[in-house]
């Protein structure tokens, strides 16, 4: 039986229950891969994606620039052997245009999902916080229970707008000019924030707090900042961090409160993602190096990950909010000028 994306199986029934336009003829559907993903596309954006999810300088970001200067932009309509074009969204009474299936969604797509290599790092390094976490919910570790509240009032926020917004993202946000804007604002962003914690940090009396001392309203307030995070180059990580600072965490611990929000977080959008255009990303690239891609991901987000901790314990943010103002630069020049 050929190959039907999920969508069309669950548009039939409909289909059959009223009449439509006339449509387009359907298409013949591939037996293999619509475009190649080379095992060396996958190991990039795998190691983009590793070293960037949980460093503050903006995974999304990082991953546009990369599909772009890979060749994995382009929008043009992709068509099956009948020479008739494959679609997302078929078209409708309410899409006449409908959505056609084009190598930049599938890679959009791929630049989501391939963060499970990442949510894969996160639950190595913290599996004890993530059971704590669990037992919690069955009433066997207070504690526990406390962080998995805090955790999912911080991701609150983030579920409630992103799923909100995810389409005007994708439509007016994933490009080159959006993340160079961001790269600066957040590059600003670190440098002020980074100065003000150490001015608090040596005030007589100043107490930093642990994960454990936060209230669920400095975890809403972590959510809240976690938004930004919505604009391509901004840095989930960053943001995160950032509001870990403003409500008194120390480096070491918003970095971890941060890691396990991301956790979260990075799981529901790549699982909503997956879900949304999933089948059509399999169908562009085949499941081999998808699957490569999340691995590479998953091993050097675990090294990023304890470098990070280490880094901000002893030096702070500066050094990578300079790094995002030299890489705005060189973008800027590479595509405009």
């Amino acid at each position: 039986m050929p190959r039907i994306p999920l969508l069309i199986l669950l548009l039939a029934p409909l289909a059959a229950a009223e009449p439509r336009p006339e449509q387009p003829p359907a298409a013949v559907q591939p037996a293999g891969p619509l475009a190649e993903l080379s095992t060396t596309d996958a190991i990039v954006l795998g190691v983009v994606e590793g070293v960037t999810e949980f460093l503050p300088v903006s995974s999304t970001g990082h991953l546009i620039i990369a599909t772009r200067l890979l060749g994995l932009d382009s929008n043009a309509p992709l068509a099956g052997p009948d020479g008739n074009p494959l679609w997302f969204r078929p078209p409708s009474e309410e899409d006449p245009d409908g959505h056609p299936l084009t190598l930049k969604l599938a890679a959009n797509t791929f630049t989501i999902v391939v963060q499970f290599g990442a949510i894969a790092a996160v639950a190595f390094l913290y599996w004890s916080q993530l059971i704590a976490m669990l037992r919690g919910l069955f009433g066997r570790d207070p504690a526990g229970l406390k962080l998995l509240i805090h955790v999912m009032v911080a991701f609150l926020p983030a579920a409630v707008i992103g799923l909100m917004a995810d389409d005007w993202i994708d439509a007016h946000l994933m490009s080159e000019a959006t993340v160079i804007l961001a790269l600066l604002v957040g590059a600003g962003l670190m440098l002020y924030v980074e100065r003000w914690r150490r001015k608090r940090a040596v005030k007589p009396g100043a107490v930093e707090q642990s994960i454990s001392d936060l209230t669920p309203l400095a975890a809403l307030k972590i959510g809240f900042w976690q938004c930004l995070a919505m604009w391509p180059g901004m840095s989930r990580s960053m943001t995160t961090i950032v509001g870990g600072y403003f409500v008194g965490l120390e480096p070491r611990r918003a970095a971890e409160f941060s890691f396990l929000l991301g956790f979260v977080t990075l799981s529901a959008a790549s699982i909503y993602k997956a879900l949304k255009s999933g089948t059509a990303m399999i169908q562009v690239f085949g499941w081999s190096n998808v699957t490569l891609g999340a691995v590479v991901a998953a091993v050097t987000a675990a090294v990023c990950v304890r470098f990070l901790v280490h880094w901000l314990t002893r030096h702070g943010l500066a050094v990578f909010a300079w790094y995002r103002i030299v890489v705005a630069i060189v973008l800027a020049a590479v595509f405009y000028l």
